[in-house]
């Protein structure tokens, strides 16, 4: 069986936009697909493991309470994210198969998971920096780009939802267009694709 981690900084109940609902969507389809599955997430108050629909959620919250912005806020909170997939680890007897990081931010938990337990991680990503905001030039937003950069290099494969932003990832980062899977969220087989992208992982036929 495989056991896969999501890192997701929104799920159900905490919606903020489409993110939580598609993360949940994959969860559910990796449950039924017999695949082992946890979601960490954060929560501004409710925190621990609890079972919903067959997954295995791991919420967290911020130990700092006072940020001046973003960054600072996703930084503190990427330790809490690496405590709790690294007992999930550990409860599983140092058997964790994979991590999907969706998004940049839990991004730095995911890369030194990787260096520390050898767990390879997806990047499936949402948006880019570029886009979020016009000229990403400030040391604000390029901060934020060396963070999709290192998750970019790091990964075992991207997975983006559409052949433009395939397109906008090989040209803003130079990551090569084999490394990146394009699964449409509205496609009927994107969900097989997801969980072939993972297996090609698993079994080591990653693209460097």
């Amino acid at each position: 069986m495989m056991r896969v981690i999501i890192f997701s900084w929104e799920f159900p109940p905490r919606i903020v936009g489409q993110l939580g609902e598609h993360v949940r969507e994959i969860a559910l389809n990796l449950v039924k697909n017999g695949v082992e599955t946890y979601v960490v997430t954060y929560h501004d108050h409710l925190t621990g493991l609890s079972e919903e629909e067959g997954i295995s959620v791991y919420r967290v919250t911020n130990p700092v309470r006072t940020h001046n912005g973003v960054l600072t806020w996703v930084l503190t909170l990427n330790q809490e994210v690496e405590r709790a997939a690294a007992n999930i680890y550990h409860n599983l007897d140092r058997r964790v198969d994979l991590i999907d990081v969706h998004d940049w931010h839990f991004i730095p938990a995911a890369v030194t998971l990787k260096e520390a337990l050898d767990i390879p991680f997806v990047y499936s990503v949402e948006s880019l920096e570029d886009h979020r905001s016009h000229g990403a030039e400030s040391p604000f937003n390029i901060a934020i780009k060396s963070i999709e950069q290192l998750g970019l290099y790091e990964t075992e494969r991207v997975v983006v939802k559409s052949g433009w932003m395939q397109d906008e990832v090989n040209r803003i980062y130079g990551i090569p267009k084999a490394k990146i899977k394009v699964v449409p969220p509205e496609s009927e087989a994107g969900f097989d694709e997801i969980l072939e992208t993972y297996s090609s992982v698993v079994g080591g036929r990653s693209i460097g």
